[in-house]
């Protein structure tokens, strides 16, 4: 039998940090793995959450409503004009693109992207912490359910992909979409991973962690196995990333995560699901329209999945993107030069298989008598209508209740 307690103390002077029953160093992703490192052929799934609440008001501009040109007289979005790089960048002669997200237009006519606009969350606040806990949840005004809505669909989806790295979320945390019982790693970059070059320390810690685990109990093995993905990791790290296709992804916190998950798909890795976040878009004061606050975070927001399908276009067939942000914000300016809460708000979804090249939804218009609440955007389109099409028809999970329980009148878009 093995005494943790005695463990725990070596690790404590070997600077290795004790994760619950796991060890791991303290800047290791955090990580649970299973048996059997086996990675399988899946589709991939790549969720974005804009944290803040990012105005799709202005990401897909709708410039045939002249109700928002009436709402908006400094951050409105100028009318398509092919003469005026600074204007709305049109779609169907109702929506546009805010200019600064030209890179995605080419994807647009490629039929690769599509949008959907007026979609949300049912719960009506205006709380960012409760929104992007329902949302990543899959359970609006629940908190019951302590699992996210890709960790059920991961529980729930036959599959023999045993890899640790089935599960990636992009940051310090696991985000809560992706919690549940399936192993999940928590990655900054390959690079922090490596120590920053520093070989010897990686040696001493694997060497720790090796002699700590030695044994044939199942605490021995998760150990032992939690040295192998360092091991697999290391060896990636060991290599010069060369983005494919001469992609250049975008400087910034962003355009790393994606390279970082572009890298272990390219490795082939087995990752199956996996959550980037890009935060900032809590625009109270100075969004500007154009330019501005907004317009600086959705040129890296576009250069990035511009960088990641061009990177990744060999493989695009298997890889679904999507994007969300838990409301929206008001129609109305404010006084400080930004836009306060919301409610409606845009998911772009991207990939092989999408029926791009279209705005989805039903747009219930900006004019006062339809506006949702303090002065909002009315939500026409549930969110679970949009990432339950992907996971049925991109996934191939039927198991919608189990993913989404409680919410059983699905309204399929056509969108997959």
């Amino acid at each position: 039998m093995f005494d943790i307690s005695k463990r725990r103390e070596l690790l404590k002077k070997s600077g290795v940090l004790a994760l619950g029953m796991m060890a791991f160093p303290a800047w290791m992703p955090r990580v649970a793995f299973r048996a059997n490192q086996t990675a399988t052929k899946n589709p991939i799934l790549v969720v974005i959450f804009m944290r803040g609440g990012a105005d799709g008001l202005n990401i897909i501009v709708p410039h045939g409503d002249h109700d928002y040109y009436a709402h908006r007289s400094a951050l409105a979005i100028k009318q398509p004009n092919a003469q005026n790089e600074d204007s709305a960048i049109d779609l169907d002669g109702y929506f546009g693109l805010h200019p600064q997200l030209r890179p995605l237009k080419e994807l647009w006519d490629q039929r690769a992207l599509a949008a959907v606009h007026a979609v949300g969350s049912p719960d009506p606040t205006h709380s960012h912490f409760d929104a992007m806990d329902y949302m990543e949840r899959g359970t609006p005004g629940e908190k019951s359910m302590q699992t996210g809505w890709i960790g059920r669909h991961l529980q729930v989806k036959a599959s023999e992909n045993k890899s640790p790295f089935r599960a990636v979320g992009l940051g310090t945390i696991v985000q809560q979409s992706l919690r549940g019982p399936i192993p999940t790693i928590a990655l900054q970059s390959i690079a922090d991973f490596h120590l920053r070059g520093d070989k010897n320390e990686l040696a001493r810690i694997q060497q720790t962690i090796s002699s700590l685990y030695d044994g044939s109990d199942w605490i021995d093995i998760e150990g032992q196995e939690t040295l192998a993905a360092m091991d697999t990791l290391a060896k990636i790290a060991n290599q010069r990333y060369t983005p494919s296709h001469g992609a250049k992804y975008p400087t910034g916190y962003f355009g790393q995560s994606l390279a970082t998950l572009a890298q272990l798909i390219q490795a082939d890795m087995g990752v199956e699901v996996a959550a980037v976040d890009i935060g900032g878009w809590d625009t109270h004061r100075a969004q500007g329209a154009d330019d501005g606050t907004m317009g600086s975070l959705l040129k890296e927001f576009a250069e990035g999945l511009q960088a990641f399908y061009t990177d990744m276009q060999d493989r695009m067939q298997d890889i679904t993107i999507v994007s969300m942000s838990e409301f929206g914000r008001r129609a109305q300016e404010n006084s400080s030069g930004g836009t306060d809460h919301g409610h409606g708000n845009v998911m772009f979804v991207l990939g092989g298989g999408i029926n791009g090249g279209k705005v989805y939804g039903e747009w219930p218009t900006l004019a006062s008598d339809k506006l949702y609440g303090p002065g909002d955007l009315a939500v026409t389109t549930d969110f679970r209508d949009v990432l339950g099409e992907i996971t049925q028809k991109r996934l191939g999970n039927p198991n919608l209740a189990a993913v989404f329980p409680n919410y059983t009148q699905f309204n399929f878009r056509g969108i997959v």
